[in-house]
């Protein structure tokens, strides 16, 4: 894997709807932290979150991390890719029911559109369980032209359900 010069921050959208979620979130989380180039900042809290796109579904665990890292934005992407491979990450249906899902949400200062990865991710801003949970660990971070912490306001939080609070569950 190449190396950016520099460190960077990066945030990701965590979740899962399919067997032991929370452990599932937490190995991912632990993967990360233990790789030589990422350090886990911040996690938010655990949220139970209705299923979006396809909604006949079980709900999801979700949550956002804060990382640091030296891996380009796509080395990140094979990281992610590989937490998901290892939480027996099936892809079948477009936004169904699956073990783990690493998502990309945004990378320090960069802008992209590729076919393999988009960056900000492209649906972010009009999902919940991404804006909310990103607002409690990086409020002030912008997305799309306005801070997370605004996008935040304009959901409807009363859909989700703070199922643990304490930011540092994945360590348990």
């Amino acid at each position: 894997m190449s190396a950016v010069s520099k460190e960077s921050c990066a945030w990701l959208g965590l979740g899962g709807n399919i067997g032991d979620v929370k452990a599932a979130l937490q190995q991912a989380l632990r993967l990360l932290n233990t790789h030589p180039e990422i350090a886990v900042a911040k996690v938010s809290p655990l949220y139970k979150t209705p299923p979006w796109g396809v909604e006949d579904q079980p709900w999801f665990l979700n949550c956002c991390a804060q990382i640091v890292t030296n891996l380009s934005p796509e080395d990140l992407l094979e990281v992610c890719q590989d937490a998901e491979r290892q939480g027996k990450r099936e892809r079948t249906v477009r936004w169904g029911p699956r073990t783990i899902d690493v998502d990309i949400i945004a990378f320090d200062g960069v802008e992209q559109v590729e076919q393999r990865l988009t960056i900000p991710h492209p649906r972010a801003t009009q999902r919940d369980f991404v804006m909310i949970p990103l607002a409690d660990i990086a409020p002030e971070l912008v997305i799309s032209g306005k801070s997370v912490g605004d996008w935040a306001d304009a959901m409807d939080s009363k859909k989700l359900e703070l199922e643990l609070e304490s930011k540092d569950w994945w360590q348990t």
